[in-house]
């Protein structure tokens, strides 16, 4: 005999996979609407709530999200990915400093967690700790040397820093990886431009707008 207030765990497992789903097509209304349901039925269910998170968060929800992570922690304070989530969310605000704090926890709990490293030296170069933030790539491509997005924003803070050399490797090492990465072109571009080589300079910055027609105005 079930009471009304029983958690349900296998009906709520049910309607958080027919959430992934919703969310594989692309309703958003369909996928909060099922973690929704999920949550109603398992109030313990801390998945269901990181994925609605998640739903929130591509939204534009941060502090939405931001919530619903906090209730994942507070079932699971050792789900790293729900402290990197909500570093994410954080930082989606423009709070770098928190954002630190979940992105320090979540290395804490998976040492490996390369998004991690990646996402906290954004964080950091947004507070000028551009080195910390090269610290932290570098640490990220060592744990996963094919990591374009961190190949990118190594190149991104070492121009920061004059380094236009080191930027153009790692530029070159992003689109190596993804060739269709245009905004690795584009600043790729910009040092060249800077290094005095105009024509490879055009040649990325054409090649970055045929990419992202949005770049043109930039």
């Amino acid at each position: 005999m079930t009471g009304p207030f029983e958690n349900k765990p296998e009906e709520a497992e049910g309607y958080t996979n027919q959430g992934n789903a919703k969310s594989k097509l692309g309703d958003h209304d369909g996928t909060i609407a099922g973690y929704d349901r999920a949550i109603e039925l398992d109030s313990n269910y801390g998945k269901a709530y990181s994925n609605r998170g998640i739903a929130k968060r591509d939204l534009g929800d941060y502090r939405g999200a931001i919530a619903d992570f906090d209730q994942g922690i507070e079932i699971n304070p050792d789900y790293a990915e729900a402290h990197f989530l909500r570093g994410a969310a954080k930082f989606g605000l423009g709070d770098p400093d928190s954002a630190i704090v979940d992105f320090d926890r979540a290395i804490e709990l998976k040492p490996d967690y390369a998004e991690a490293y990646k996402n906290r030296g954004n964080a950091k170069g947004r507070l000028d700790d551009l080195h910390g933030a090269i610290a932290d790539y570098n640490r990220a491509i060592k744990l996963n040397p094919d990591y374009a997005k961190a190949y990118y924003y190594r190149g991104f803070a070492k121009g920061f820093l004059d380094d236009y050399r080191g930027a153009i490797a790692d530029f070159d090492r992003g689109i190596e990886l993804n060739p269709n990465y245009a905004e690795a072109y584009f600043l790729r571009g910009l040092a060249k431009s800077e290094l005095g080589d105009y024509d490879g300079a055009k040649e990325d910055r054409k090649r970055a707008i045929e990419l992202d027609p949005a770049l043109k105005d930039r």
